[in-house]
């Protein structure tokens, strides 16, 4: 009797250092996710700065903020999410941090357009790494009755890495310079490198659905094109990302500069205020998506919420766009902005949930890395590169107003639309669902 309990009790305190450790990881995992997000975002609050500094035009300041990162994000993360379904992910992310975090250093020791380009084009080839391999990681620790509130917790590192990047980035570049600034964000993620590859545990493929081992995915690229085409949700639910992401980093690179030339705001002053708002309706929105999915769908059995929540947050953040951009009020700009902050980040659970769901185990990283390629690829490419273009084309009629009336129309049009690419998806996510657990359903 008295072995039992014991044999007992050790399984007991086995499963809670267990459940303990996943949440370390995660913890980890979203920590790098913040320096990750810092290191892009930075260039934003320092946009202004740059700018003056370089002699640069809207136009190179688009191309810098979107192409320069975002295409070679985009063109490298489909095979490193390759690799991440085959190698050890713990590797792959400890790597990503080290290489990004060197090149956002460089960023600081630019002397004009060129070498700046090619140091963010480094940024980008280094934060390529991290994500799909994370969210594989987060979908082996925790069950998919967990995955939602789980993504949810991860992708916190966006809106906790603008108010770090907006706030800290804001004061040192009003106090000692952008230069400074890239110097500073890029060192300690050196340490970060270091900590994840000592502290963290490649978890075995699989474990959190209780599965037999899987093998690492040997097929190619096409195969996992295939596996977008020939599943109705997922033909949409990229779409529908991508649409979302263009109008949203196009905000995230030049909302700052916009107050800046609107509201004669300092770096220091959008930048605090901005990060505020990011630390309360951008973070909550990130939890709160995804742990209200996961309530919903358990209770009423249905996965359509996965579509339907972030589609009604779209939708919502249409008209307090509208109100935000046109505002003459700085105070109640930023009043009314908070509310399209929330909606963007509450989306980022219930769709990165869904994916790795509709993934299967042998293939999370791929199918993330196709998800983040494509998204990508439109989003921070042309983003932040088509509000510059805009600006620059409307400037000569406009004035400082081309770039709101840049922003406001980039924004709602694509918010709108990517609301009914969810809407669209979630005709067939049921069903695409149960296909996903048992590939032998009919189609």
């Amino acid at each position: 009797m008295l072995d039992t309990m014991t044999v007992t009790s050790a399984a007991t305190l086995h499963r809670r250092r267990a459940s303990l450790y996943r949440y370390y990881v995660l913890g980890i995992l979203s920590i790098v996710g913040v320096f990750s997000w810092m290191d892009r975002q930075l260039f934003s609050i320092l946009l202004e700065s740059i700018k003056h500094d370089l002699r640069l035009t809207d136009t190179q300041l688009g191309l810098l903020g979107g192409i320069a990162f975002g295409l070679f994000y985009a063109a490298v993360g489909l095979p490193v999410a390759k690799l991440a379904d085959r190698l050890n992910r713990r590797n792959l992310v400890v790597a990503a941090v080290a290489l990004w975090s060197c090149m956002t250093a460089l960023c600081g020791l630019s002397t004009g357009f060129g070498s700046l380009f090619l140091a963010r084009m480094g940024v980008g080839i280094g934060e390529a790494g991290s994500s799909p391999a994370s969210q594989s990681m987060v979908s082996d620790y925790f069950p998919p009755r967990m995955r939602g509130l789980a993504m949810g917790l991860l992708y916190t590192y966006v809106p906790i890495g603008y108010v770090l990047a907006y706030a800290t980035g804001g004061f040192i570049n009003d106090t000692v310079g952008w230069r400074a600034a890239f110097l500073m964000f890029g060192i300690p993620g050196l340490l970060l490198a270091a900590w994840t590859l000592i502290t963290v545990r490649e978890p075995r493929r699989g474990q959190s659905e209780l599965a037999a081992p899987a093998a690492p995915d040997r097929t190619n690229l096409l195969t996992t094109l295939r596996t977008f085409i020939g599943t109705p949700s997922l033909r949409h639910i990229p779409v529908a990302g991508a649409l979302h992401g263009l109008g949203a980093f196009g905000a995230a690179v030049w909302v700052p500069a916009y107050f800046m030339r609107t509201h004669s705001m300092s770096s220091f002053q959008i930048g605090s205020r901005l990060a505020l708002l990011m630390g309360t309706a951008g973070l909550a929105g990130a939890v709160l998506g995804g742990f209200f999915c996961d309530k919903l769908i358990s209770r009423t059995r249905d996965p359509r919420w996965y579509m339907w929540v972030p589609a009604a947050s779209l939708a919502l953040a249409v008209p307090f766009l509208l109100l935000a951009f046109t505002t003459a009020r700085p105070d109640v700009a930023l009043l009314f902005y908070a509310v399209p902050l929330l909606c963007n980040h509450i989306v980022l659970g219930p769709l990165l949930a869904s994916m790795q769901s509709l993934a299967g185990i042998e293939r999370r990283a791929s199918i993330a890395g196709f998800y983040l390629f494509f998204v990508n690829l439109i989003a921070m490419g042309l983003g932040p590169f088509v509000v510059g273009l805009f600006s620059d084309l409307f400037h000569a009629r406009l004035g400082d107003s081309a770039l709101r009336y840049s922003l406001m129309t980039l924004t709602a049009v694509t918010c709108a639309w990517a609301s009914l690419h969810l809407l669209l998806a979630s005709r067939t996510i049921a069903s695409d669902l149960q296909r996903s657990r048992d590939p032998g359903v009919a189609s």
